[in-house]
């Protein structure tokens, strides 16, 4: 594990923060090489991703937040302020599940409102997210956030005292729940990739996305710890995360559009 890449005086490049950064510049790449091809501008691809870099961190921001109140009485603008009270630098805390939601309705409201196929500009970004997935849980393990539930099977880690992993769980083998989600990630990605070719509608594969995106994150936080305020419910002493519960209706939604964009398709195709 290794939180810090490196430090200049005060500034501090953080692991998770590089690769950040990487994973949106490789997801930009992507999305501009798949424009060029689809014959879409440049201009319109850096603009629908300014729109999503920062509903992403309000949206991540504001989830985070809304249940953890308790971390920021006395201080109420390290919300918002990147120069911390305790001293340090940047915004830590954040919920991909409450960036993701934003971005992807701004973006497609923004698409709508500039009279674009919505469908078709979102199939061809979708790649870059589930990318950008896969780079940024690597990010999340080497800084020792986002860690998973103890256990003793075969695929514990064990965190050193420095991070959030090994403070909460010091000496015990914990699920990499990081890693899982970055294999997810780029298991879909590349899934999307290959599918795509089978593509007969406008949708196809954002709405794959996001139904494979909720699936996977709603199964791998079954191997991640959450603290008690974060859990919505327990079923049998199985708990149910606040996250998954924002995210089961997102996945039989993407199920019921995908299969209606189908339906519609085919119809479409008899009539002619």
């Amino acid at each position: 594990m290794h939180p810090v890449v490196f430090e200049i005086g005060p500034l501090v490049v953080s692991s998770y923060g590089l690769l950040l950064a990487i994973s949106f510049g490789m997801g930009l790449w992507l999305a501009l090489a798949r424009a060029k091809r689809w014959k879409v501008k440049t201009e319109l691809i850096l603009d629908l991703f300014l729109i999503i870099l920062v509903c992403s961190i309000f949206g991540s921001r504001f989830f985070y937040v809304t249940f953890h109140l308790e971390e920021f009485q006395g201080h109420l603008l390290d919300i918002i302020n990147p120069i911390q009270s305790t001293g340090e630098l940047g915004i830590a805390g954040l919920s991909m599940v409450g960036g993701v939601l934003l971005a992807v309705g701004i973006a497609l409201l923004f698409l709508f409102l500039k009279n674009l196929n919505v469908w078709k500009m979102a199939d061809l970004v979708s790649p870059s997210f589930m990318l950008g997935l896969g780079i940024t849980r690597i990010g999340c393990f080497l800084n020792g956030c986002c860690f998973g539930k103890p256990t003793q099977s075969c695929l514990g880690v064990v965190f050193p005292y420095d991070s959030a992993a090994g403070y909460f769980n010091p000496d015990t083998p914990i699920y990499p729940s990081q890693l899982f989600g970055s294999g997810a990630g780029f298991l879909i990605f590349f899934f999307l990739l290959w599918v795509e070719k089978y593509k007969k509608f406008d949708g196809f594969t954002f709405w794959l996305m996001l139904c494979f995106f909720s699936l996977q994150r709603f199964i791998i936080d079954f191997f991640r710890y959450y603290e008690p305020e974060m859990i919505f419910l327990s079923i049998g002493g199985t708990n149910i995360s606040i996250n998954q519960a924002a995210l089961l209706p997102l996945l039989v939604l993407s199920i019921f559009i995908w299969d209606y964009l189908r339906r519609r398709q085919i119809a479409t195709s008899k009539r002619i």
